[in-house]
């Protein structure tokens, strides 16, 4: 109950500051409230590549999403919601957990055609300090770091951040509480029970240049099964404590308007920690816990980028990804990322966000390595667009590389995952709608129309009886109002 009453008391702040801030319209040209309208086709190909029923996506979808915004002083709120119609299971938000899964049989997180969700409301403070960019925020937030690779989601946080010329921090705390959708009754089970601390800083130790530290905490004091229990798909199957731990250095490589004429990044990662896990097994029809195990967990990861800037429109570049493998029958050496990471970013240095690693294998970085090669291209202020290609493998070819675009199962002793390749294109137009207070909110210009596209061709890790190939395509009609 005292969750609900802090949120409660949060809300009506907030929706007190918007109620006050009507007189200040007369002294603000800027608009309070608006509407995005999203307009969503998307046509998508066997994730499970053919090996079981199921796994296509043909249809079409409208996403409204009214917000409010209002401010007093230091003080501000903010509040988005959400309004999903579709002719199939359509993603019309780029957040959304991969595990959503039309075909399940548990209809705790059993998405469906049409629904409500409320994905944004806070409270924010900017008064801790005199610096601009420095704000403290509690409710449920968009909490985003620039490659998506450790946060970018929406969960109730309490969240400080500081951004000035040549400083930048952030410190939060955060758990999920629920997916405020009034078509999933229950969380993805790797959140029930689960809280995050987090912090990154970074300087600008010379014009354009960045370092920086990160790091993650989470605890997670969540029920196993016990051994011969049924295991569903909302069963957790590990708990524990696990520490994140990473080195950064950036050239503005996520700023699309960055003026350098070469761009790099480079992370490094360290996962430490304790966790409790299971095994699994199939008895009479039925998948069970066979077995409970704990473990010392030691692992990393690596990503590395360099974006050549050919002239004001063409722009070329390459990465390497790597997260450390299993090694062992415990998982001890695997890396997992924080569980808050969307994997988007504008690493092809267009306006357009892209996941990192493929369109429509949507991999995660946890016993895998991506190669990646790219070229983008932007006219003015009017298109964008990037093609990339990627090549994937994983590192032991005894374990998983954890839930991402793909459902089909693995085969012991292959490494080739397989290859991608990405084409995204924007025509944005109707310029300046959007106020400028709203920005920091809303990822994309006023009115676009998107074409997203990823086709992937199996390696041998699928076997013999996978599809030769797949794909998840998106065109995408934005209008904010």
């Amino acid at each position: 109950m005292k969750l609900k009453q802090w949120i409660g008391t949060g809300l009506g702040l907030g929706f007190s500051l918007m109620a006050g801030t009507s007189p200040l319209a007369a002294d603000a040209p800027e608009k309070n409230f608006g509407i995005d309208l999203k307009l969503t086709g998307q046509s998508e190909d066997d994730r499970d590549l053919g090996t079981r029923e199921g796994g296509d996506v043909n249809g079409f979808g409208i996403d409204l999403r009214p917000w409010v915004y209002g401010q007093r002083g230091q003080w501000s709120a903010f509040a988005l919601g959400q309004a999903v119609a579709s002719t199939d299971i359509v993603e019309t938000d780029t957040l959304e957990s991969n595990d959503l899964d039309a075909d399940s049989d548990n209809g705790g997180r059993q998405p469906e055609k049409n629904y409500l969700a409320l994905r944004e409301f806070w409270v924010d403070y900017a008064g801790l300090t005199p610096y601009p960019g420095e704000h403290l925020r509690f409710g449920r937030q968009r909490v985003r770091n620039d490659d998506g690779t450790w946060w970018d989601t929406n969960i109730e946080a309490l969240h400080w951040s500081f951004d000035t010329t040549l400083l930048r921090a952030d410190l939060g705390a955060a758990q999920r509480f629920s997916e405020y959708r009034t078509d999933l009754d229950e969380l993805a089970p790797q959140d029930k029970d689960r809280q995050h601390l987090f912090g990154a800083v970074s300087t600008q130790w010379t014009p354009g240049h960045w370092v920086g530290l990160k790091g993650h905490y989470s605890h997670d004091d969540g029920h196993l099964p016990k051994v011969g229990e049924r295991i569903d798909d909302l069963s957790k199957t590990y708990t524990g404590d696990l520490t994140w731990l990473g080195l950064e250095a950036s050239s503005d490589a996520f700023n699309p308007r960055s003026p350098q004429p070469l761009n790099y990044w480079a992370n490094l990662t360290w996962l430490t920690g304790q966790t409790d896990a299971i095994s699994q097994g199939v008895i009479d029809d039925r998948r069970v816990a066979t077995d409970r195990h704990d473990s010392d967990v030691n692992a990393w990861a690596l990503d590395l980028g360099l974006r050549w800037n050919l002239d004001e429109q063409w722009k070329v570049g390459g990465a390497y990804a790597r997260g450390s493998g299993g090694g062992d029958e415990d998982n001890s050496k695997q890396f997992v990322q924080t569980g808050l990471e969307s994997n988007r970013s504008n690493f092809t240095g267009v306006e357009s966000r892209l996941h990192r690693f493929g369109e429509a294998f949507r991999g995660e970085l946890s016993n895998l390595q991506v190669a990646t090669a790219f070229t983008s291209w932007n006219l003015r202020e009017d298109y964008d667009a990037s093609l990339v290609y990627h090549r994937f493998w994983r590192l032991d070819t005894d374990q998983g590389v954890g839930d991402g675009g793909i459902t089909a199962t693995l085969e012991d002793g292959e490494k080739d995952l397989g290859q991608e390749v990405d084409l995204v294109v924007t025509k944005y137009f109707k310029q300046g709608l959007l106020p400028a207070s709203m920005s920091e909110h809303l990822d994309e210009r006023s009115a676009l129309v998107r074409f997203r596209g990823g086709l992937f061709k199996p390696g041998d890790a699928y076997g013999k009886q996978a599809d030769s190939l797949m794909h998840r395509a998106f065109v995408d009609f934005i209008w904010r109002f």
